[in-house]
């Protein structure tokens, strides 16, 4: 008899342990219900509602003893949409399915919601019903309106963080650009200067032709005047002149397209003359010992905007003469390796390298190795988004003879190299 009681009380504390976990259970998924933002209805495979969360009826205004029993199609705003949600949820039953349909809010008005219907079996596979859960879509679209807005704004600052970029290159190659501008500006000033006096000649020779001298004073003045050598020597002067002139507009050209934000014109570019137009601004504005080697073909014609990948190449020589300045022999290799598919630029400094522990961050923006004042942290950041652009590819890292190298791979327009 003993036996028999001590086991009783035994199921008895196992069953009032069974049924705290139990009513524990059930106040967890009640807590559940109640917290989700989104509308949930569980209802059998005839629609009939079982089970619905707060969010649900604060949405159509209904208390869950008006929804329990009653149909879920009921909830649609209109008959239409009450006969597509019935063909919908017995059509996809067997498997889950995403709908946008709408509900009559509790003001009477239609809600759009969009909705996931799970279909719910028993273990032995019979069908249960259906889990249905929705959200609004207004509250989709708002969440959709701010993202597109977060994305538009970023788009905005990383464009005038490129502008920021290229301005201050543009600020670091001005002395070099005045020495290139000031070389043809120098030449046509000098043949202007040669064809006013010419000028005052040829005037002085036709006034005395109007006075009709003799044939003798007519050949003395123009030997005095050197008429003949003028009449010589001022194609060469006109051809010279037109020729430093268009010297100045390719250069003011060249930094109108360098800088102009938001332009982003494409086409098919030589990447050779890119490279050898870059090194010369950058040369001129760097210390006088500083030099670069090339090996590059003639032509190498890439399609895309040679105002971008200039800025990207005018970056990495520019990074190549500041991490050389105190070297013995600062200098930079650029060359050159392609296939029928793609190009490969090599630009390897003879500087001290990159250290390994910046390697990983070396493309990061606002990150520099450089002191206070001498870079915006921006250049090789910039210069990666710019080369990923055009389909091409960065790399950064250190050369086996010493310095550091960048390599530079786009892709070849068809037939574009020659040697």
């Amino acid at each position: 008899m003993d036996e028999v009681y001590s086991d009783l009380l035994k199921y008895e504390v196992a069953l009032e342990e069974n049924n705290a976990a139990l009513e524990e259970a059930r106040r967890f998924a009640e807590s559940v219900l109640s917290s989700m933002s989104d509308l949930l209805v569980v209802c059998d495979p005839e629609g009939i509602i079982e089970v619905v969360n707060p969010a649900l009826l604060f949405l159509t205004g209904k208390t869950e003893v008006e929804l329990i029993g009653s149909s879920l199609f009921a909830l649609f705003a209109d008959e239409a949409t009450q006969q597509r949600a019935r063909q919908t949820f017995a059509r996809k039953a067997s498997k889950a399915s995403d709908c946008e349909m709408e509900l009559t809010g509790a003001d009477g008005q239609p809600i759009a919601v969009s909705f996931n219907c799970t279909p719910r079996h028993n273990p032995q596979g019979q069908l249960l019903g259906s889990v249905v859960t929705g959200r609004p879509l207004g509250e989709l679209r708002r969440a959709y309106q701010a993202l597109h807005d977060t994305h538009e704004n970023l788009k905005r600052t990383q464009q005038q963080l490129l502008h920021s970029e290229k301005m201050a290159s543009l600020g670091r190659l001005v002395a070099g650009v005045a020495h290139e501008l000031n070389n043809p500006i120098s030449f046509v000033l000098g043949n202007v200067h040669a064809l006013r006096r010419y000028t005052e000649r040829l005037g002085s020779y036709i006034a005395l032709l109007h006075a009709a001298p003799s044939a003798a004073q007519q050949n003395e003045q123009r030997a005095a005047l050197r008429i003949d050598r003028i009449l010589e020597d001022m194609p060469s002067l006109i051809d010279g002149t037109v020729e430093g002139a268009e010297r100045t507009r390719d250069i003011v050209d060249s930094l109108k397209r360098f800088s102009v934000l938001d332009r982003e014109e494409t086409g098919l570019f030589n990447l050779t003359d890119v490279v050898e137009r870059s090194i010369n601004w950058i040369t001129k504005a760097s210390p006088a010992r500083f030099a670069v080697e090339v090996d590059l073909p003639e032509a190498l014609r890439v399609n895309g905007s040679s105002g971008q990948i200039q800025q990207v190449v005018m970056n990495l020589i520019q990074n190549a003469s500041d991490a050389t300045l105190e070297c013995t022999d600062p200098r930079l290799y650029i060359n050159a390796e392609w296939t029928s598919a793609t190009v490969t630029l090599r630009f390897r400094d003879t500087g001290p390298g990159i250290a390994a522990a910046h390697l990983p961050r070396i493309f990061e923006p606002f990150f520099t190795t450089k002191p206070v004042g001498r870079g915006t942290g921006l250049g090789l950041a910039i210069s990666y988004g710019l080369v990923e652009k055009h389909g091409g590819l960065l790399e950064a890292g250190n050369a086996p003879e010493g310095g550091a190298v960048f390599t530079l791979r786009l892709p070849l327009a068809a037939a574009t190299s020659s040697t």
